[in-house]
């Protein structure tokens, strides 16, 4: 293949361009608030998490709650019930009496210990609440720590996305003043060679694969008419003599 030594040197800034397109690519998938955010997302998953499940237990307990304070209401009125008719002199019986009597203490017993489970249930439910508050404050802060960043990786993302446009435009540009044939060959050895296509040839290296070339390769260079399109013998990407090839 043949083209001009400028086209071959046009060639070296496409490459170029494009190796500064995998720079920005790199970047921006590497930008440190990508594990940030990762982080912080599983913290927050985890946390309501927690949160639900304090939520949960409130409710559970509110309605216990409600179940035992009723208990001890429905207790609480049978026994006003009783202390009434004894009170009345309505009961007139002995033994109706000493049962009212021996009922009204068993109500007094009974209301006691159901008292004693609503004061049980209330101190759960206060823990439950303040587990609530602790988490709720919580959840708030990592989610505020998670929009901060990701607010922050959105306007790095947002540079970054600006200037690979710039350079993609650019890229396209000199791309139009590369010969098609040239430029297609270019393209097949960069997806071959990990995204670099074309070198310098610099000092006698190749700066695709970083090696001098021997003299045997030297002179077949120094032979090669200045329109040949070259191809490294170690790396086989387009070699690009520049006046800096030390030939």
């Amino acid at each position: 293949m043949n083209a001009a030594p400028a086209d071959q040197i046009r060639l070296l800034d496409v490459q170029a361009l494009d190796v500064r397109l995998s720079q920005l690519a790199h970047k921006r998938a590497s930008l440190p608030e990508h594990a940030e955010i990762e982080s912080l997302t599983k913290d927050l998953t985890q946390l309501r998490d927690l949160l639900v499940a304090a939520q949960t237990e409130e409710s559970d307990t509110a309605r216990e709650q409600t179940k035992a304070e009723q208990d001890v209401d429905q207790v609480r009125q049978r026994a006003t019930r009783d202390q009434q008719r004894l009170d009345s002199g309505a009961v007139t019986s002995p033994k109706d009496l000493e049962n009212l009597q021996r009922e009204i203490v068993s109500l007094a017993k009974r209301q006691g210990d159901l008292e004693d489970i609503v004061l049980e249930v209330m101190e759960r439910r206060e823990s439950a609440q303040e587990r609530v508050t602790e988490l709720t404050g919580r959840v708030a802060s990592v989610q505020g720590r998670t929009d901060e960043v990701t607010a922050r990786r959105d306007a790095a993302q947002q540079e970054l996305d600006g200037e690979a446009a710039s350079v993609t435009k650019e890229r396209g540009v000199v791309a139009q003043s590369v010969p098609a044939d040239l430029l297609k060959l270019y393209e097949k050895l960069r997806v071959q060679q990990g995204g670099v296509g074309a070198a310098r040839l610099f000092q006698r290296r190749c700066e695709g694969c970083r090696l001098e070339l021997n003299i045997t390769e030297l002179n077949d260079v120094r032979s090669a008419a200045p329109d040949t399109v070259l191809r490294c013998e170690n790396c086989r990407r387009i070699l690009v003599r520049t006046s800096e090839s030390g030939l």
